[in-house]
């Protein structure tokens, strides 16, 4: 994919250890659900902690396009007045997400459910992914695609449903992207919509529906999948919804203290939902130093405070199974599996492809450019680990911000150093990223 021509480089060297408390950013995930699920509320609703990264925003912008009442009221503070269930105006523009597919494809599924017409549109990345499989649950509902780019790409322009019809959807992969849209178009259909998932994705759009009033059931299905059953047309309330740190976000920290020696950090309120920790497990696996205390609740998710001290790292395999529940972090854990002794697999990965960049193939390059020996089989990724990283190399991002981060993390602890070709992309997920780490220790140029 091209780049942009006004690019912003940053090269990372070996620092000395990292130390300190640190919270990183809001959920991104749980701070788009309380945008939307906040603008199909009735009454106000009052978020704490809302992650300002551009991903989001564009999200607070599209919500005050379809007439919700958005506005930031503080510092991550910000106030909702929704419209209701189906009670979306047509938006004299289109709707730009920039980067964010989560964004977009979640808002699809809301509009789905109001009788109006929406253009959504986004940045050459969100350009380039693939919409057919939101596009194609929500046709059964009644939505209809009035016009699209090629595949079923962005621009497209949505009709919704005057009529939603509950349906029962067999997804094809563990996405809770999928899953989402289509609860959010169930709740203007009457009776039961129900979404059957080969395995269990991150049950955010769950939880908090079941926080904004919505009556909503989940069952076990087959060995790892799970069903998901929600009553439609029901009346959402606004709510209090305090939003954790994004253990995503959490991640790159988390790995840069792991290979960097002595290092030993504290991140508050991190949160700890089992759907979304596969990483946190597989670094324990590895042999990784990571310790939580003060365990509490909000919202319905769980969050911790978690310290991590340098540690020295094992190659494992990681189960398919496990993506889900870090399909995001498989690019850092990438990183600490080169600073590993031994073959780290990783299965199943075929989501990675589908990304904001063919994030198997940027992984691969990213450490293939730093002297790291890693293979792609299907949809495996292998990474033989050696305890260290040559380094030395340019990091091509692709417009994507977790490459730009995964390859900032490697360079604080390679033999020479490693420069990533744009970090501007950053900012659409963990603004502050470079000064937070920096406040660590980082020695980025």
């Amino acid at each position: 994919m091209a780049q942009s021509t006004d690019l912003t480089p940053l090269e990372a060297r070996a620092s000395g250890s990292l130390t300190g408390p640190v919270r990183v950013p809001g959920d991104k995930s749980i701070s788009h659900r309380a945008l939307i699920l906040g603008a199909l509320s009735v009454g106000e609703t009052r978020i704490d902690g809302l992650l300002e990264g551009e991903d989001v925003l564009n999200t607070a912008k599209s919500m005050r396009a379809l007439g919700a009442f958005v506005e930031r009221t503080g510092d991550k503070r910000w106030l909702v007045r929704g419209v209701g269930v189906s009670g979306f105006k047509e938006p004299q523009n289109p709707l730009d997400f920039g980067n964010s597919g989560t964004g977009c494809r979640l808002a699809m599924g809301a509009v789905a459910g109001s009788p109006i017409t929406a253009t959504f549109d986004g940045d050459a990345s969100l350009r380039s992914r693939p919409m057919r499989r939101i596009l194609d649950p929500l046709a059964l509902m009644g939505t209809k695609v009035t016009a699209a780019s090629e595949g079923g790409r962005l621009p497209l322009t949505l009709q919704g449903a005057r009529d939603p019809v509950p349906i029962v959807y067999r997804s094809p992969v563990a996405s809770a992207q999928i899953k989402s849209a289509v609860l959010l178009a169930g709740l203007a259909a009457p009776g039961v919509t129900t979404v059957i998932e080969p395995e269990a994705s991150r049950d955010h759009t769950e939880l908090m529906l079941k926080h904004f009033g919505a009556e909503i059931v989940t069952t076990a299905e087959g060995a790892h999948g799970r069903r998901i059953a929600l009553t439609g047309q029901p009346e959402l309330r606004g709510a209090e919804v305090v939003v954790p740190a994004d253990p995503s976000s959490a991640a790159f920290p988390v790995v840069a203290a792991l290979i960097v020696e002595g290092s030993d950090i504290v991140l508050s309120d991190v949160m700890t939902n089992p759907l979304r920790t596969g990483l946190f497990t597989t670094l324990r696996d590895m042999g990784a130093s990571i310790e939580e205390s003060e365990l509490r609740s909000d919202t319905g998710e769980p969050m911790a405070r978690l310290r991590v001290q340098a540690s020295k790292l094992r190659g494992v395999e990681v189960p398919p199974e496990r993506a889900p529940s870090m399909i995001d972090e498989y690019l850092v854990l990438a990183v600490a599996a080169a600073y590993a002794e031994g073959t780290t697999v990783m299965r199943g990965l075929h989501e990675l492809r589908v990304k904001e960049s063919d994030r198997l193939e940027a992984t691969a390059a990213m450490l293939r450019a730093n002297g790291v020996q890693v293979e792609i089989v299907g949809d495996d990724l292998i990474v033989e680990g050696r305890g260290h990283v040559p380094g030395g190399g340019l990091v091509v991002t692709h417009m994507d911000h977790r490459i730009a981060m995964s390859g900032l993390v490697m360079g604080l602890g390679s033999d020479a150093p490693v420069k990533v070709d744009d970090i501007a992309i950053i900012a659409t997920s963990f603004p502050g990223f470079v000064p937070m780490m920096r406040s660590l220790g980082a020695d980025f140029a």
